[in-house]
């Protein structure tokens, strides 16, 4: 009772009665939290019973969300001609996972990000995410950056990074997140950005390596090198070089490359059961887009078992993640033959 005391939930008669200067708010899509006015801070779970709510249904008929210049989500009644802070569904809360599911049944193909960071703090963890103003990427950095970490989006094109960083501020306006210039078919560009994170003194405790290009005519980067073998890995092999030592300082870390489960398709061995370096930048006679992005991917592998077998000792991780086959995202861009196919799949697979 002293420690209910001490925390000023004494005076609650209720379970669901929040203490003196505790506000109850919604994010954009739906998700209760928990302001604390005395001390400054927000949380998920409420204050006093430790449950995690979200809204049920949509708007009522008439309401309307907005955002005001600071980033906060309010909503207008049209029909009063009415403003308010305070979410009209909060009526109509579900507890989050009343159930506690099974360790075989935790996640599943409809499970988001949001919920799989359910109650974990990330204040004072420092991210960098490759490819991060759209898709997987977007989603992993503005579920990271709610979740408190400060977030570094490294983005080949910086007005679209930009406005991903407008889109996460638009969320919770206190995110920590940034843009910055990285082009992974640059091997300059990719020391630039090194070079520019390492100025600011901050540790790195993870690093996602995400970016990729799919489905490209052939072309050489300026460093004379097939783009898509650039691009999905040997710019991201280079990032975890130069970043290497800030990793070990920082330790525990890890790295995660995302890779495919196309990987499987494809070999880089050559006829004599050795590697063979024309298969990884091939010419553009042997080229196939299809294969050089499954055969980046294999590399991604590779390159993440043998990155880990060597700094695991040092306190740094390295993971190798498929995000799953029936993933819609923009990847398919490049070429209008993949877009439609991908259209046509459209109905199957899981959205952003």
């Amino acid at each position: 009772m002293a420690a209910l005391k001490y925390a000023g939930l004494e005076d609650t008669d209720s379970e669901e009665e929040l203490p003196p200067g505790w506000e109850e708010r919604t994010t954009k899509d739906g998700w209760v939290y928990y302001a604390n006015h005395l001390e400054e801070k927000t949380q998920w779970e409420h204050p006093k019973s430790g449950k995690r709510k979200r809204v049920a249904g949509g708007l009522p008929y008439g309401w309307e969300q907005e955002t005001d210049e600071s980033g906060q989500v309010y909503f207008v009644d049209h029909i009063n001609k009415r403003t308010t802070y305070l979410d009209p569904r909060l009526a109509f809360t579900v507890e989050d996972n009343p159930v506690k599911p099974t360790t075989r049944q935790k996640y599943d193909g409809n499970t988001t990000a949001m919920e799989i960071l359910q109650g974990r703090d990330l204040s004072g963890k420092v991210v960098i995410i490759t490819g991060a103003n759209s898709g997987i990427g977007f989603e992993t950095a503005k579920s990271l950056a709610l979740h408190g970490a400060y977030v570094i989006l490294a983005c080949r094109n910086m007005s679209r990074g930009n406005d991903a960083v407008q889109r996460i501020l638009t969320e919770w306006h206190k995110a920590k997140v940034e843009a910055m210039t990285l082009d992974l078919a640059s091997l300059h560009s990719v020391q630039h950005f090194a070079e520019a994170f390492k100025s600011k003194n901050v540790p790195l405790h993870i690093l996602i390596c995400n970016a990729a290009i799919f489905g490209v005519a052939w072309c050489l980067t300026e460093d004379d090198l097939e783009s898509t073998f650039q691009v999905n890995h040997l710019g991201h092999f280079y990032l975890v070089q130069l970043l290497e030592d800030v990793l070990r300082r920082s330790s525990p870390a890890r790295v995660v490359m995302v890779s495919s489960e196309s990987h499987r398709f494809t070999e880089i061995k050559g006829s004599f059961g050795k590697l063979d370096f024309s298969l990884l930048s091939p010419s553009k006679k042997e080229y196939w887009s299809m294969l050089a992005y499954n055969r980046s991917k294999l590399c991604n592998i590779l390159f993440s078992n043998e990155l880990n077998r060597r700094l695991s000792p040092h306190g740094v991780t390295s993971n190798a993640v498929h995000p799953g086959n029936m993933m819609y995202s923009s990847i398919h861009r490049n070429w209008w033959v993949y877009s439609l196919l991908f259209t046509l799949a459209r109905p199957f697979t899981k959205s952003m």
